[in-house]
């Protein structure tokens, strides 16, 4: 049993993201994984399915369930349960579930080749792409900031989804006294003024829904105003943040490195 354990140990270092250039087979399984997952997604690339696509398809897929399988083997050390009790509740973490979604995919093509059943599954193999998430630090990053900022974050949503709100609400009735005095109508439905407003405090202003009057443009420059602040926002927040999870990395990594180098120099 001991010895099954120290197996388990050793896939287990392995299986997990690299934390140094020095794990050279933890690092080679992160890039073989990153192929599985580039191969997966290539296919969603081609309208068409040819042989050598779905060849890759069943490379990835088998990758995955090898990653799957070695992931459930090590449930116990990767998890806030131990013993049975992390083997089975592992199938139903968040991680599993996605990791089992973007295997389903493949594996009901397979089993079932309906042109239905072929087109959701195109769009299910595009979870595999958050598998990257592992394996790319900016991103690890990104995922803890907006974990610590979360409140900051969600008042400014909220803030944002009022602001929609308001404004389309107030476009709405402006143009709606317009249209009825003969003028075409732009904004037909209460969710086009949402749309509108959405695409004003995103800036992006496709253009294909606009005020026509000279009381709807003037609360369009006063939105397009209030949504540049309203943007800037979480972009100052998420900068922040990210600037302070980097710098408590390095120091976390910088101490990981000195404690090594004097433990070597105690043993020595």
């Amino acid at each position: 049993m001991t010895a099954f354990n120290d197996i388990r140990h050793k896939i287990f270092r392995i299986i997990e993201p690299a934390q140094s250039p020095s794990d050279i087979v933890s690092y080679i399984y992160d890039l073989l994984m990153l192929a599985a997952i580039f191969m997966g997604i290539a296919p969603l690339m081609f309208k068409e399915q040819t042989p050598f696509l779905r060849l890759i398809d069943d490379l990835s897929l088998s990758w995955f369930v090898v990653d799957y399988v070695l992931r459930w083997l090590t449930a116990d050390m990767h998890g806030r349960h131990k013993g049975i009790r992390a083997f089975i509740l592992y199938p139903f973490t968040i991680n599993a579930i996605l990791d089992l979604l973007s295997i389903l995919p493949s594996l009901t093509t397979v089993l079932n080749k309906s042109l239905k059943l072929l087109r959701l599954t195109r769009l299910l193999k595009i979870i595999r792409i958050y598998r990257v998430v592992r394996y790319f630090e900016p991103l690890q990053i990104i995922i803890a900031v907006l974990r610590k900022e979360g409140r900051v974050l969600m008042a400014v949503l909220n803030l944002a989804l009022f602001y929609i709100f308001v404004t389309a609400l107030v476009m709405f009735n402006v143009e709606y006294e317009n249209e009825l005095e003969g003028q075409e109508p732009m904004f037909a439905t209460i969710f086009d003024a949402m749309y509108w407003s959405a695409c004003t405090l995103t800036t992006v202003g496709y253009g294909d829904i606009y005020p026509v009057s000279s009381v709807g443009r003037l609360i369009s420059m006063i939105s397009a105003i209030v949504g540049v602040a309203i943007i800037a926002l979480p972009s100052g927040v998420i900068t922040g943040g990210y600037m302070d999870e980097l710098r408590l990395r390095r120091e976390k990594s910088t101490k990981q490195k000195k404690e090594k180098q004097e433990n070597l120099l105690s043993s020595s």
